[in-house]
């Protein structure tokens, strides 16, 4: 990553507190791993783990970050979703390439999700031994276009995130 460490960090707060709508004096920083950030929203309630894109000299509509969340009264855990740089083609595929898979996502507007469980746990788990996962897909004007995750400290903030919603109910 090209930024300095001290700066991913503050840009990566600022990115968690900005990303995900509710007032930002909710959220709780549950801590920070290499670039993923864990945070947890006791008044909705969820948790989740944050990151955003590596930088890129290429143009984008959006501020591109991976979060991936939980929500106890929903029973939803480690739901994966991306917030990708471009608008997306209409019927535009997403595809995650992760530990050395290919994963079709669904996708609409700027954002990306698995298209079921099973993709969304083999996410997870390649997420947990992978360094880097990178989602390509063709915008708007039909350019193509990448963005890349680098994934160090991404299982830590994916724990982090769990267990801060543990008792949350």
């Amino acid at each position: 990553m090209s930024l300095s460490r001290p700066r991913s960090l503050l840009v990566l707060t600022l990115l968690a507190c900005a990303a995900l709508a509710s007032p930002a004096l909710a959220r709780e920083s549950l801590g920070l791993y290499g670039g993923w950030g864990a945070f947890r929203d006791p008044l909705v309630p969820r948790c989740y783990a944050i990151a955003m894109a590596e930088p890129s000299a290429m143009s984008r509509d959006y501020q591109p970050y991976a979060a991936i969340g939980t929500w106890p009264r929903r029973g939803t855990r480690n739901q994966v979703h991306l917030r990708l740089s471009r608008q997306l083609s209409a019927n535009a595929p997403v595809t995650l390439r992760i530990g050395g898979r290919r994963i079709v996502m669904t996708a609409g507007g700027g954002d990306a999700w698995p298209r079921n469980d099973a993709d969304n746990a083999a996410i997870i788990a390649a997420m947990r031994s992978s360094a880097s996962m990178t989602a390509s897909a063709r915008d708007a004007k039909g350019r193509p276009f990448a963005n890349t995750w680098a994934l160090p400290g991404a299982a830590s903030a994916m724990d982090a995130a769990l267990i801060g919603c543990a008792k949350l109910r």
